[in-house]
Parts: C-alpha cells; structure tokens; sequence
C-alpha cells in the first residue's frame, strides 16, 4: 500500500496535514499540562477541603465545625453520606474509577483515597476518603455539565479540520497552473499544438510557464516551416514526374515494356510523396468523433475480401464507442493488413478487445510469416527504417512510423510481436476515455 503520494499536489496536502497534526498534538499537550491539569489540581484541592470539613467529627483532635454550621454546608453544597451498600444502591456502581484523581485526593488527604465519577445530566463524585473508609461521600458538581469537560478536543478537531481544508485548497490553487502545463504538454506529444497558456501561480510557475509557451511557439513555427518545405518539395517533384510521364505515353510500341517501367516508377514516387505528406499531415484536417472500432476494422476487411485474400476477423462485441479519427485509424488498419498480405504469409487474422483495468480497447493483425528478428522490432517504427530483407524492403521506410505517430495522437500504443516463429503480431491499444 503507497502512502506517500507521487503527485506534488498530493504531497504538498499531506504536508500540510501533517504539520498542522503535529501542531495540534503539541498543543493539545501543552493545554492539558498548563490549563486542564492544574485546573483539576484545584478541584482535587476543593473537594479535599469538603472531605476534610465533613468528616472532622471523625477526628476526635479536630473538630472544624459545630454541628449546625455543618448541617448548612451539607444542605447548602448537596453533599450526602452513605455507607457502602447504600452508595452502591444510590448510584455508586455504576460510577467510573479514575485513578489519576484518587493518587491526587490520596496526596491531598494523607491515606489511601479513591474517586469515582457518575456522569448523567450533572456530574457527581464519590470520594472514599482514608479519615473514614467504610463511608462514600456523593458530591454533584451541577456547575459542571458534561460538555464542560470535551470543549478543547472539539476545538482542535474543529480547527485542524479547517486547516487542512485551507491547506487542500491552496495546494489545489498551486497545482491547478501545473495540471495545464501537463495537458499542454501531452497535446505538444501527440502533435497539437495547443493554445498559449496563461501565465498564473507562483513566480516559479510563471517562469516555468512563459518557458514552454516559447517552446511551444517555436516548435508551431518549425512544424508550418517544415510543412512549407515538404509542400514545396512534393510540388517541385510532381511536375517533372508529370512531364516524365507524358513523354512515355508517346514511346513507340515496340518499347512498352520500358514505358510499363517508367509509369511504374512514376506511381511509386508519386506513392513516396504521398506518404511524406501523410507523415506530416496524418490528422490536423480530422477532429475526434464517438466511433465503434469494430466498424472500422469491419470496412477494412469487406475491402480486402473483394481482392480474394484470406482474413479472419474475430471481433469482441461489447466494444463501446471511442473519440477516434475515423479515416486516419481506417489507415492505420488498412497499412497494417496491407503490410501482412505483403510481406507476411495468409491468412490475415484480426481480432478485437477490451482491457477493463486498463480502460482500453486492443487491435491485434497478425500474418503467418517469417516474422522479423527481435532485435529490430521497435527500430521499424522509426521513419525511413524498413524490415529485414525477409520481409521485402519496399516503400519509403514510413509506413509503421506513420501508423505510430496516428496511434500516439489518439493516446494509445503500438508495438510489434513475433508469434512463436509463426508469423508477426501488431498489437495496437487505444484509450477508452
């Protein structure tokens, strides 16, 4: 069990929880030895000096008091005088023991002394003094009620419970700029370019704050370059291939099987260009909508079926809808059989799922191939880096870095498996939320 929490915001509460406990415990303390305990160091004191008053007469070297006088004490304070089976009757028995008091009276009257407390609507006594021990006197102490004796650990409670608060807000106020500087941060990973933050909080926050937002504009403004370029670069590229293509056209036609080469070079350029412009481009024009996966998968695979190729599809029908990119991840399934059928051998097996403690959905595509070593797995998702030589080393080398880069602005994963030298497996995972 994690007690210490990660987050700064956790921290920063059970700081301050723990302060103001400790703070509430030392003065609590410091209450009880300065104010409570002298305080019934003084009632002892007096109720000491009622003991000793009403029972003089069993002190024959220390009459106090005449008889009459006594009687008005009695009658005026409310103290009675019972033996010990008629205390027990009057209330005595249920009574609780508190020996801190009775050492306290036991000092204070010079012998063994006991003090029991009865709690109802009043508080009342018993004192068992050592001048006369086969007698129990009840004492009510009626200016006592029985909130009298708990006002300072409500107190405390009361104010630990507000600081605590007090703290909780604070420390929420000064994690609040840092939960938007990690959602802008997030969306700067998947590639959106999210708006300028408002500089709030502390100095440093600020600071921290004003730093990404430079680095943030400055990044936009690298990705419109480099978009620029690429535009420049494909259209440059274009127009000699057009011009290429129309000069094959008017080839004779004893030279079609060398015009047949050219227009296929062509195509496969104009492809290459194609997927440069995807890799940059892969979802700034698509926003997030609520779709069902399967669906998806679904249009996939009836297009492929029409080719005649095997595909097995086994999809989990509890799958609820996602915010997806619908024609991006319609892409990404579409590359990912596409590169089975090419590269792997048939049949193609989709399947879908869900990971409920991870709150995500799966995708897994899976050929029977060859496979590819372990050792490359995770370099084919970098850009212009293809497969071994088993799997074919067609294209530009940015098929799986274009699949990955759509995966990761959805919020998921992507990796790839060899299936027990049975073929390979993408495994694509995406948030449910």
């Amino acid at each position: 069990m994690r007690i210490w929490p990660r987050s700064a915001f956790g921290q920063t509460v059970l700081l301050i929880g723990s302060l103001l406990l400790l703070t509430q415990m030392v003065s609590y303390f410091m209450v009880a030895l300065y104010v409570i305990k002298p305080s019934y160091e003084q009632i002892v004191h007096l109720l000491g000096n009622q003991v000793r008053l009403v029972l003089d007469d069993h002190n024959p070297g220390n009459k106090m008091l005449a008889p009459a006088l006594k009687a008005r004490m009695l009658s005026s304070t409310g103290i009675e005088i019972f033996i010990e089976p008629q205390a027990m009757a009057e209330g005595l028995a249920s009574a609780t023991p508190y020996s801190l008091l009775s050492e306290q009276m036991s000092n204070e009257l010079g012998g063994n002394a006991q003090i029991r407390i009865e709690q109802g609507s009043n508080y009342i006594v018993w004192v068992n003094a050592p001048q006369a021990p086969e007698l129990w006197l009840r004492v009510p102490m009626k200016q006592l009620e029985e909130s009298d004796f708990s006002p300072l650990p409500m107190y405390l409670a009361i104010i630990g419970g507000l600081s605590v608060f007090g703290g909780w807000l604070f420390a929420r106020q000064l994690n609040r700029p840092l939960k938007a500087l990690r959602i802008a941060a997030l969306k700067v990973a998947r590639g959106d370019m999210p708006e300028t933050l408002k500089e709030s909080g502390t100095q440093d926050v600020m600071e921290v704050t004003r730093a990404f937002n430079h680095m943030a504009n400055g990044i936009k403004r690298l990705e419109g370059d480099r978009n620029l370029l690429m535009a420049g670069i494909s259209h440059d590229l274009r127009t000699p291939l057009t011009r290429i293509r129309l000069a094959s056209e008017m080839m004779s036609d004893h030279d079609d099987w060398l015009r047949d080469g050219i227009v296929q070079d062509i195509d496969d350029m104009n492809a290459i260009i194609d997927q440069f412009i995807d890799y940059i481009r892969h979802h700034k024009d698509e926003s997030l909508e609520p779709y069902q996966l399967n669906d998806i998968v679904s249009e996939v695979v009836l297009a492929e079926e029409v080719r005649d190729v095997a595909i097995h599809f086994n999809p989990d029908a509890q799958l609820p809808e996602i915010p997806l990119r619908r024609v991006t991840i319609k892409r990404v399934v579409a590359n990912l059989v596409e590169n089975a059928l090419r590269h792997g051998e048939p049949p193609v097996d989709l399947a879908t799922g869900i990971d409920s403690a991870n709150q995500k959905i799966w995708l897994t595509v899976r050929d029977h191939g060859v496979g590819i070593p372990d050792d490359e797995l995770q370099n084919v998702f970098e850009p212009f880096t293809q497969g071994d030589k088993a799997r074919g080393s067609e294209g530009s080398g940015l098929g799986l870095a274009i699949i990955r880069r759509i995966v990761l602005s959805h919020g998921g994963k992507v990796s790839l498996k060899n299936v027990n030298g049975q073929g390979l497996m993408a495994r694509i995972e995406l948030p449910i939320s």
